[in-house]
């Protein structure tokens, strides 16, 4: 499944999907609405000042791929579109709650750390710490029949990968040798390596004593 979307186009279908979980009340959305989600200058990157031309290019363009839809409100002559990008009677790509918001947080922010996109996709959905957020961001690299995200080469100076999803071609993906564990992880090995050393010293002590008593 090889959809090819432009930046824009996954601009349009973030805003879409994140609009759906975030306003309910007020999707679908019309082009109006949809413009001005496009052009928020939180949770977006890059900021885009998009107008209502530009958006509507965007949405002839994702209807020819059969990835939105536009409906008629009643009582008003105004169109309004909802996405078809997943989790629909004729979309291929069926994604869990998590994974949807995780993808959608990429379209609208681009790569990202598991860290990042846990507290980034708060409002889409939850996680209970990052080690969730890894685990399902692994499973989604390791479908078989189309990985979504992949992680990609760590920056200079940085501690944690960044993810990106692979809606719009390939992207250079990382190194397994190049993995670090989270540094909580890391924390939970120092304690468990001092509570060792801890409880060897004691043995220590104890043998000595021991040998002292066996000596007299």
């Amino acid at each position: 499944m090889d959809m090819d979307l432009s930046l824009l186009q996954t601009r349009v279908i973030g805003c879409l999907i994140e609009k759906e979980k975030t306003t309910p009340d007020q999707y679908p959305l019309t082009l109006n609405s949809l413009t001005t989600a496009c052009n928020q200058k939180s949770n977006r990157d890059p900021v885009m000042e998009l107008s209502d031309t530009d958006v509507q290019e965007v949405l002839d363009e994702l209807n020819s791929k059969h990835l939105i839809r536009e409906e008629g409100s009643f009582g008003s002559r105004v169109p309004k579109y909802k996405h078809r990008f997943c989790n629909t009677e004729f979309s291929e790509l069926q994604l869990s709650e998590q994974e949807m918001a995780i993808v959608c947080t990429l379209f609208l922010r681009g790569p990202q750390t598991p860290g990042e996109l846990r507290s980034r996709t708060n409002r889409l959905c939850s996680f209970r710490d990052v080690h969730e957020t890894e685990a399902v961001l692994q499973k989604m690299s390791e479908r078989d029949e189309f990985p979504l995200v992949v992680r990609m080469p760590r920056e200079p100076g940085k501690r944690e990968s960044r993810y990106a999803h692979l809606f719009s071609g390939e992207v250079e993906a990382a190194d397994p040798s190049d993995y670090s564990a989270p540094a909580a992880s890391t924390r939970i090995s120092t304690e468990r390596v001092e509570s060792l050393e801890n409880r060897i010293a004691e043995l220590e002590k104890i043998v000595a004593m021991l040998q002292e008593k066996l000596s007299q």
